[in-house]
C-alpha cells in the first residue's frame, strides 16, 4: 500500500504515462552520477557571464517598468480600479523579483559564471535588496543540497516522524485548518526560517540565519555572516530612508507587498519540491548522496516557469548538478531522463491542487512494516 493509501500502478519507463503517485524507488539506483553527467551534453555545463547578466538585466528591466507603470499612472486611475490594478502589480512585481531571487540563489551555487567573486558579490548585492542573508542563505543551502533526503541532516522541510508531529497537527487536519496553516506558511514562513530556523533542521541549541555563531555555520563562515547583515542592514536603512522620505504606506504598495508575494512563493516552490507522497526519506542506515538528491519532484508553474527561470521544473536536474547555470537545466533534464527512468518524478498536477493535496496527505512519516528498508520512510495522511 502506498503511502497515501493508493495501490501503485504497474511499472512503466515511460514517466508520462505513469501516474505521479507511484513511488520512487528507493533501492540504490543501477546507475552512477558520472553515468548521468555523460548523458548530459558538456555544453551544459559552461557557465556564461554574459548571458547569465543578461538575465539580471531583463527581470531589472521589467521590474522597473511595473515601477514605472504603477508611479506614474495608477493615481490617474478611478479610485475603484486602483483595487484591482494594485494587486495586479503586486503578483506582477512579486513574480518577477522571484527570478531575481532565482538568479542571486544560483550565485550562490557559483553558476552564474566562472569567477566567484563576481557570483558573491552579483548575489550578495541582490539578495540584499531583497533581505535575504545572502552568504547565511548560501550556506545552509549548501548543506540543504548536501543532505537532501536525510531524516537527521537535511536543512529545510524536514519531514517529521509521528512521535514528533506537533499536537496542534490533529486540529488543523481539517480544510480550515490547512487554510490557516497555509495563510501563515506562505505570509510568514519565509522570515521565521531565517529568524528561528522554522521548518529547519533541528539543533541542540538556537540556530538563526543571522547569527555569525549559530550551529549551522563553522568559523570559517562567520566572518561571511557579518558581511550578510552588513548588506541586509544596509538595505533595511535604504529602506527606512525611502519610507520617512515617501511614507510607509507608498513603500508597503511598492515594495513591500510584491516582496510579501516573492516570500511566499520561495515557501511554495521549495515545500513543492520536496514534499510528495512519491518520494523517500531516509535516515542514517540507508541515506546516500544520489538517492536524497533523488527525493525531489519537477513542478509545472505553467508561464511561471519561464519567469523563475525553471528552478521549478528541472529541479531534480539542479539537485544532481547545482554548478549548472539556469538556461542549460531544461536540455540536460530532457538529457537525464531515459537515464533515471523510474527515479525520475515529474507531477504536473495544477499547483493549486498539488498544495491542497500535498497538504492534506503529507501529515508525516513512517518506514513500511514489514519491508526490508527499515531506514526508508514515507508520507503518510492518517493520524
Amino acid at each position: 500500500m502506498g503511502a497515501s493509501g493508493r495501490m501503485p500502478v504497474p511499472s512503466n519507463n515511460n514517466e508520462e504515462k505513469e501516474s505521479p503517485l507511484h513511488r520512487v524507488p528507493y533501492e540504490k539506483p543501477p546507475f552512477t552520477l558520472s553515468q548521468i553527467k555523460k548523458a548530459v551534453p558538456p555544453h551544459c555545463f559552461q557557465r556564461s557571464l554574459l548571458r547569465s547578466f543578461s538575465y539580471v538585466v531583463h527581470d531589472l528591466c521589467l521590474a522597473s517598468l511595473f515601477y514605472y507603470i504603477a508611479t506614474s499612472y495608477f493615481h490617474l486611475l478611478p479610485y475603484t480600479l486602483t483595487y484591482i490594478a494594485w494587486p495586479i502589480y503586486w503578483f506582477l512585481q512579486g513574480c518577477i523579483l522571484t527570478g531575481v531571487w532565482v538568479i542571486a540563489h544560483e550565485c550562490g551555487h557559483h553558476a552564474f559564471s566562472d569567477y566567484q567573486r563576481v557570483d558573491d558579490t552579483v548575489g550578495l548585492i541582490l539578495h540584499s535588496a531583497l533581505l535575504v542573508p545572502y552568504f547565511s542563505w548560501k550556506y545552509s543551502h549548501r548543506r540543504h543540497h548536501s543532505n537532501t533526503g536525510s531524516m537527521e541532516r537535511d536543512e529545510v522541510f524536514v519531514p517529521k516522524p509521528k512521535s514528533r508531529v506537533s499536537w496542534y497537527s490533529k486540529s488543523l487536519n481539517n480544510p480550515l485548518g490547512r487554510v490557516l496553516s497555509f495563510a501563515v506558511t506562505l505570509t510568514l514562513g519565509w522570515p521565521l526560517y531565517l529568524a528561528f530556523n522554522v521548518s529547519g533542521r533541528h539543533y541542540d541549541r538556537f540556530a538563526c540565519h543571522y547569527d555569525p555563531y549559530s550551529p549551522i555555520y563553522c568559523d570559517r563562515e562567520r566572518l561571511q555572516i557579518y558581511i550578510s547583515d552588513a548588506g541586509t542592514f544596509a538595505a533595511t536603512y535604504v529602506l527606512y530612508t525611502i519610507a520617512t522620505a515617501k511614507g510607509l504606506v507608498w513603500l508597503l504598495c511598492i515594495y513591500g507587498m510584491p516582496l510579501l508575494i516573492l516570500n511566499g512563493f520561495l515557501v511554495l516552490i521549495t515545500y513543492l519540491q520536496h514534499t510528495h507522497p512519491a518520494l523517500p526519506h531516509y535516515d542514517s542506515s540507508e541515506w546516500d548522496w544520489l538517492r536524497g538528491a533523488l527525493s525531489t519532484v519537477d513542478r509545472d508553474y505553467g508561464v511561471l516557469n519561464k519567469v523563475f527561470h525553471n528552478i521549478t521544473d528541472t529541479h531534480v536536474a539542479h539537485h544532481l548538478f547545482s554548478t549548472m547555470p539556469h538556461y542549460h537545466a531544461m536540455e540536460a533534464t530532457k538529457a537525464i531522463k531515459p537515464i533515471l527512468g523510474k527515479y525520475y518524478r515529474f507531477d504536473g498536477t495544477p499547483i493549486y491542487k498539488a498544495m491542497w493535496r500535498e497538504a492534506k496527505e503529507c501529515l508525516y512519516v513512517e518506514p513500511d512494516e514489514g519491508a526490508d528498508g527499515k531506514g526508508v520512510f514515507w508520507y503518510r495522511n492518517k493520524f
